[in-house]
C-alpha cells in the first residue's frame, strides 16, 4: 500500500510540474532590444495625444491618434513626413481613429466614434468609407480594428456588438463571427474584440480583448484555436502566455503572432499555434517603462514598433544580436542609442 501511495504522489507531482510548465512557459527565443523612441504629449508635429494604431508600409510608419484625430507619418527613425485628417465626420475627417491596416497601397482606418472604416491613399487622400451606426449587417458600434485580405475582403472588429464582420471590397456584408450583442467565453464568442489580422495562410486572428485571449479562425469562419491563460477562459494575469486585455494583434511572414498586452505593459510573441516565444518590454531597462501599449507593427528587417499609449510615444525594438548603448536624447526628445558590438544569439 505504501508503495502505491508513493507512486500516486510521484505521478501527482509530475502532473503538477507539467501543468506549471504549460502555464508558465520559458522564453524560446533570444528576445528584442531597445533601439529608439520618439514623441511626447502634445498636438504639434511629431507629438502625440493618445496614439493608438500603427502600420508600416516600406519605409513609412503610420500612427493614428485618438486624441488629435489625425494620422501622422514618419520614417523608420521617427523623422516626421506628413500628416492628414482632423476632427469631423466628413470624408477625410476622423473621429477617434483606432487600429489600421494597409492593403494594395490603401490605408484602412477604423473610426471608433464615426462607426465606419475610412479608406485613404498612402498620401492621405480620402478614397471612401464603409459602414454606419447600428447593429445590423454591415453596421458598426464603435469599430476598433480592421484587416484586409489579398482578395480585398474587409474584416472588422465590431467592439460593442461583440462580433467580427466580414465584408466584400465594396463594404457589402458577407458573414459574421460571434453573436450580435452577446458576450461569451466559449469558442467563437467575444467580449469586446478590439483587433483582427490575417496570417500568411489566410486564417483570421482576433484580439478578444476583454476575454484576455486570442482566437483563431479558418477562412470559412470555423474555429481553430484559442490561447491566453488557463484554457483561454477569461482568466487574466501577469504571467507569460497570459494577458491583461489583449488590445492588438500582428502576424509576421512566418505566421508568428504579436500581441499588445495592455495592462501588463508588454508585447508577447507566439508561434502560429499559440506557443509562447518571448515577451518584449523595458522592465529590465533604465529607460522609462512601456505604459499601456495599444498596437504593434514590424518592418521588413523584423524590428518591432510599439504604440506606447500611456507615454505618448513610439518605441522601436530590434531582434537581439546588436548591443545598444544609451547615449541620450536629440533636440526632438528622441532617445538615441549606439550599436557598439555584436552579441551572440
Amino acid at each position: 500500500m505504501r508503495k502505491i501511495v508513493i507512486g500516486l504522489l510521484v505521478v501527482l507531482f509530475l502532473i503538477i510540474i507539467f501543468a506549471l510548465w504549460q502555464m508558465f512557459p520559458l522564453s524560446k527565443e533570444p528576445g528584442y532590444r531597445f533601439v529608439l523612441s520618439w514623441g511626447e504629449s502634445g498636438s504639434g508635429i511629431g507629438e502625440f495625444k493618445e496614439p493608438i494604431g500603427i502600420e508600416i508600409s516600406g519605409n513609412e510608419v503610420f500612427v493614428s491618434e485618438g486624441g488629435n484625430n489625425r494620422i501622422q507619418v514618419f520614417d523608420l527613425t521617427g523623422n516626421f513626413l506628413r500628416t492628414f485628417g482632423y476632427e469631423g465626420d466628413k470624408p477625410g475627417e476622423l473621429a477617434r481613429p483606432m487600429l489600421m491596416d494597409i492593403n494594395d497601397n490603401k490605408l484602412y482606418v477604423a473610426e471608433y466614434l464615426n462607426d465606419r472604416v475610412q479608406i485613404f491613399s498612402l498620401e492621405g487622400e480620402p478614397l471612401g468609407a464603409i459602414g454606419s451606426s447600428g447593429t445590423g449587417s454591415g453596421e458598426f458600434d464603435s469599430p476598433s480594428g480592421v484587416a484586409v485580405d489579398k482578395d480585398g475582403k474587409i474584416y472588422v472588429a465590431d467592439f460593442f456588438n461583440h462580433r467580427i464582420q466580414v465584408l466584400d471590397p465594396g463594404g457589402n456584408f458577407i458573414k459574421q463571427i460571434g453573436i450580435t450583442g452577446k458576450i461569451g467565453i466559449r469558442a467563437g464568442l467575444f467580449n469586446y474584440p478590439t483587433d483582427v489580422t490575417l496570417s500568411p495562410d489566410g486564417n483570421l486572428v482576433v484580439a478578444d480583448a476583454y476575454n484576455d485571449r486570442i482566437q483563431v479562425f479558418a477562412p470559412d469562419g470555423s474555429f481553430i484555436r484559442k490561447w491566453g491563460g488557463p484554457f483561454a477562459l477569461n482568466i487574466h494575469g501577469p504571467f507569460r502566455g497570459w494577458f491583461m486585455t489583449a488590445t492588438a494583434v500582428h502576424t509576421d511572414l512566418e505566421g508568428n503572432v504579436y500581441v499588445a498586452d495592455f495592462y501588463n505593459n508588454r508585447i508577447q510573441k507566439f508561434s502560429s499555434k499559440g506557443e509562447f516565444l518571448v515577451d518584449v518590454s523595458l522592465k529590465n531597462s533604465e529607460l522609462e517603462q512601456l505604459q499601456y501599449p495599444t498596437d504593434v507593427a514590424l518592418d521588413s528587417e523584423g524590428n518591432i514598433y510599439v504604440v506606447d499609449f500611456g507615454n505618448n510615444r513610439i518605441v522601436k525594438f530590434a531582434p537581439t544580436g546588436h548591443g545598444p548603448d544609451f547615449i541620450g536624447r536629440d533636440d526632438r526628445n528622441r532617445i538615441l542609442i549606439r550599436i557598439s558590438h555584436w552579441l551572440p544569439v
